[in-house]
């Protein structure tokens, strides 16, 4: 089998989002990180939330289909394909930000499970960093999984953002760790059996080299299930700034060497 190839990164924040703020952060230079690497695929993912859904927090508010589509018409460059996607939410009802008919209109949507740090918002503001919470945000993290899968999303242009993301459990540290350490095989495997048949995308999107031992193969554990139910993956830098973009390429091939990914387990966004 060929070798999973790092020709694409579908994660890429722009100065239009709001926790990037950061004037070199434009398309331009985006594009320009792709024709430094070898990127033949790009998708910008700004944070959005639909003004036809109801119930944006203050921080998402701005961030309306308006606000990201400031960015267009995007940059375009031989041999590189640039997507215009978003990172949407889902709030503590499950209601996910985005209508059907923006859904239509973005190359590519990427949901987080993982967004927990907005108490009110995504989260009960009662839930804390205790065990008590901890076994709370492990049981959303289990539930906003299957939301995903449930609803009526055109998977085929869908991802599912950093699963082992500390944005889930800031507290205790390696909190995050503790939550998916808590989540059973059975259960991955029943999540990620559900995932490969819808056929959305799973993100890879976490620091390879942060972890050694066994903590290393605790963050790896839910990727490697994924991999034996036959989901199919993606990379995102999640880049905020120019400096997270050329590094990304060493922490991609990290992770495909750890995972012994192959072409054949790519997810690419399709167009129909």
């Amino acid at each position: 089998m060929k070798p999973y190839v790092t020709d694409q990164d579908l994660h890429i924040h722009s100065h239009l989002s709001s926790c990037s703020s950061d004037p070199e952060q434009t398309p331009e230079r985006i594009l320009q990180y792709a024709l430094n690497t070898g990127i033949t695929t790009l998708c910008l993912t700004d944070h959005f939330w639909d003004p036809a859904i109801p119930g944006a927090s203050d921080w998402y508010k701005v961030q309306d289909l308006d606000h990201i589509m400031r960015s267009l018409p995007l940059p375009q460059a031989e041999n590189v394909r640039f997507l215009f996607g978003c990172e949407t939410d889902m709030d503590k009802d499950f209601t996910i930000g985005i209508s059907d008919k923006t859904l239509q209109m973005l190359d590519f949507i990427i949901i987080p499970t993982t967004h927990m740090h907005m108490p009110g918002f995504t989260i009960e503001a009662d839930v804390g960093f205790d065990e008590d919470g901890v076994k709370r945000r492990r049981e959303l993290y289990v539930k906003r999984f299957e939301k995903i899968l449930s609803s009526d999303l055109p998977f085929y242009k869908v991802g599912i953002a950093h699963l082992t993301c500390p944005l889930a459990c800031r507290q205790p540290e390696d909190g995050i760790l503790k939550l998916i350490d808590g989540i059973s095989d059975e259960t991955f495997r029943e999540l990620f059996s559900a995932a490969a048949k819808k056929g959305l995308g799973i993100e890879l999107n976490f620091g390879a080299f942060k972890y050694t031992g066994a903590k290393k193969e605790s963050e790896y554990r839910p990727y490697r299930i994924a991999k034996e139910c036959g989901c199919k993956f993606y990379f995102g830098s999640d880049a905020h700034h120019p400096r997270d973009l050329e590094p990304a390429i060493g922490n991609f091939r990290e992770i495909i060497n750890t995972l012994q990914l192959s072409e054949d387990e790519k997810f690419r966004p399709e167009k129909r």
